[in-house]
């Protein structure tokens, strides 16, 4: 589809948000990149005698993951629009819809790759990614279906996949710079970038609250630092206020000394 229609006066405007999201879903190619290990015997001279011996060889490839979600669906016995769309939280489906409309108009032509996620859909996802039931797509510990607060969002618009990776760049970016706007956002960043989220979410609050409450912490830290060594040259006798905050100051905030998390893709 070169351009999604929607009718703005809708007497059921779920109906149209639904059928929105769901030609976003279904214009989407559903393709991924995957890591696969090969074991490769070959032959070696070693002391004037051959000897077999095996090698691991990496090569990356291009998985089809098309069927995934209507095996779920079918699991599930539900049509498969009502599964991908119909199990997202409604709230979050009315903020991606406003967002993807303005992506839309803004010419980056936005799909959906993943949507709504059970636990035994997200036991066939790949690579990295959350356990089967603590998955914000729609694990059962997040409140199963109806309560999917995450979607995997790129740009359709391009002939290869290359292209389409470029303008997906360019998509993100203009979610980091608007999303807010729309209520939605990216927790993981470019660890995981098509994955969007309500910012007023756990999610999102767990993964990019965190960073900024340690790049704030680390910022106190500095200036009380600066305050000591300034008093430190200044003065012989530290006061009794800044002695006692660098008594009690590690080298470094737990916060600081934590790495951002390198957990899976939820």
């Amino acid at each position: 589809m070169s351009s999604i229609e929607i009718f703005d006066e809708c007497l059921v405007p779920e109906i149209c948000i639904d059928r929105y999201l769901w030609a976003l879903y279904e214009r989407a190619p559903k393709v991924d990149t995957a890591k696969v290990v090969e074991e490769i015997k070959e032959t070696v001279e070693k002391n004037g005698k051959p000897k077999t011996i095996t090698k691991k060889v990496t090569r990356y490839v291009d998985q089809d993951f098309t069927w995934k979600d209507p095996k779920a669906a079918e699991r599930a016995s539900m049509p498969l629009q009502d599964y991908v769309i119909g199990g997202m939280d409604r709230n979050f489906k009315l903020k991606l819809y406003r967002a993807l409309r303005a992506l839309d108009d803004a010419g980056l032509s936005p799909g959906i790759t993943s949507g709504f996620r059970d636990d035994y859909r997200q036991s066939l996802a790949s690579g990295l990614k959350a356990s089967s039931n603590s998955s914000y797509h729609g694990g059962s510990l997040r409140g199963g279906y109806g309560h999917g607060l995450a979607a995997d969002v790129v740009s359709v618009k391009g002939e290869t996949r290359s292209e389409r990776y470029r303008a997906s760049e360019e998509l993100w970016k203009w979610i980091d710079a608007h999303g807010a706007e729309f209520g939605i956002g990216r927790p993981y960043l470019d660890f995981d970038p098509a994955h969007i989220a309500p910012i007023d979410g756990q999610e999102y609050a767990a993964k990019r609250g965190r960073a900024k409450n340690a790049a704030s912490e680390t910022k106190t830290v500095r200036q009380v630092r600066s305050v000591v060594s300034t008093t430190t040259r200044t003065s012989t006798a530290m006061p009794h206020n800044v002695r006692s905050t660098v008594a009690t100051m590690p080298d470094s905030t737990p916060v600081a000394r934590e790495r951002m998390s390198s957990s899976p893709r939820e």
